[in-house]
């Protein structure tokens, strides 16, 4: 007779979430899934490699495979197709780094949710007087790891976003807040007619062209150095806001949205995506979660819904715009104008 599963398990489960969480986060931390990627393990080896006490490692290992991000065969110990594809550092598909800023900074600062529910005041570095984006972009090494975990978020929603949006149409298209460049990149493989560029703070400009390079593209992919919120956005036939307006206020936004509509030619486009709240505010709990994550970071940002985007769009004179999925819980609103 089966036992039917108790009716608080999902309670509990969600509730105590975060034991999980950590303990993926710290096989991240702890190099685990690239020293796998050499080959299966059996359990002291692995854990003399990672330099772990014996108390408490077998638990860690077999805790990893119950919840799906290892497999043990016999005694050895191995990564799964998922975990192997983008959790190993030596690869370019490494998702990791935005898991390894959540590990060293996000975890704790959620710690204090509650505290910003009550002040709806951020709860970062901030609250001490630091400033870590500052001290990031004054860090070279730092902030191209930074670079490169947005890489890691936003490579798969461009990957179809390159297949989705209709770039025949276009010659031209500028990524604002480009990071790395892992967008442009995409669409430029992906459609060798189109050139483009990279907008973005001057000092993240080495680490996009070195990028670009890599990727045999800097005949079409240049950097456009400079700050959106100062100067005006380069002139383009397509323009592409990424985890961009989350960032800001209501003013803030329609601001940035209006340089948009100021800087493309009578019929180009502005594609923003972001993991958007579905309409009924009922199902995608990623992009809520998200929006939680600004009250954290930021002063004033807030995620949205596509209908939302939509109408801020309109607002600012855009004439035509729709809302299309991409990939996990990211959707892409687009404006014509």
């Amino acid at each position: 007779m089966a036992i039917s599963r108790p009716a608080s398990a999902k309670i509990m489960e969600l509730g105590m979430g975060f034991w999980g969480s950590k303990a993926l986060l710290s096989a991240i931390e702890l190099g685990l899934f690239t020293e796998l990627a050499k080959g299966p393990l059996e359990e002291e080896v692995l854990r003399t490699r990672l330099g772990l006490h014996q108390r408490s490692a077998r638990d860690f290992f077999d805790a990893l495979v119950a919840l799906g991000m290892l497999k043990r065969t016999g005694k050895r110990y191995a990564n799964t197709s998922e975990t192997a594809r983008f959790l190993d550092r030596m690869k370019p598909s490494y998702v990791g780094g935005i898991l390894e800023m959540a590990n060293a900074r996000l975890y704790r600062f959620w710690g204090s949710l509650t505290e910003g529910l009550r002040t709806g005041k951020l709860q970062n570095e901030a609250k001490t007087g630091e400033d870590f984006f500052g001290t990031l972009y004054a860090d070279p090494q730092r902030l191209e790891g930074f670079l490169k975990a947005m890489t890691g978020l936003s490579i798969g929603p461009a990957q179809v976003i390159a297949r989705k949006f209709p770039w025949k149409q276009h010659r031209t298209f500028v990524d604002v807040g480009c990071a790395q460049g892992g967008v442009a990149v995409e669409i430029a493989q992906a459609h060798k007619h189109l050139t483009g560029a990279g907008m973005d703070l001057p000092v993240v400009g080495p680490v996009f062209e070195a990028y670009a390079k890599a990727k045999g593209l800097s005949q079409r992919l240049r950097f456009h150095p400079g700050d959106f919120f100062k100067e005006p956005l380069p002139r383009t036939d397509v323009l592409i806001m990424g985890h961009i307006l989350h960032d800001w206020n209501l003013d803030e936004k329609l601001m940035l949205l209006r340089k948009a509509y100021d800087a493309l030619p009578p019929r180009g486009a502005l594609i923003v995506h972001e993991a958007l709240i579905d309409d009924g505010r009922k199902k995608n709990a990623f992009g809520l979660l998200m929006s939680l994550n600004m009250l954290i970071e930021t002063p004033g940002g807030f995620d949205f819904t596509g209908a939302d985007c939509c109408r801020w769009m309109k607002e600012v004179g855009f004439t035509r715009t729709k809302v299309e999925r991409l990939v996990g819980p990211d959707s892409m609103v687009v404006g014509m104008k």
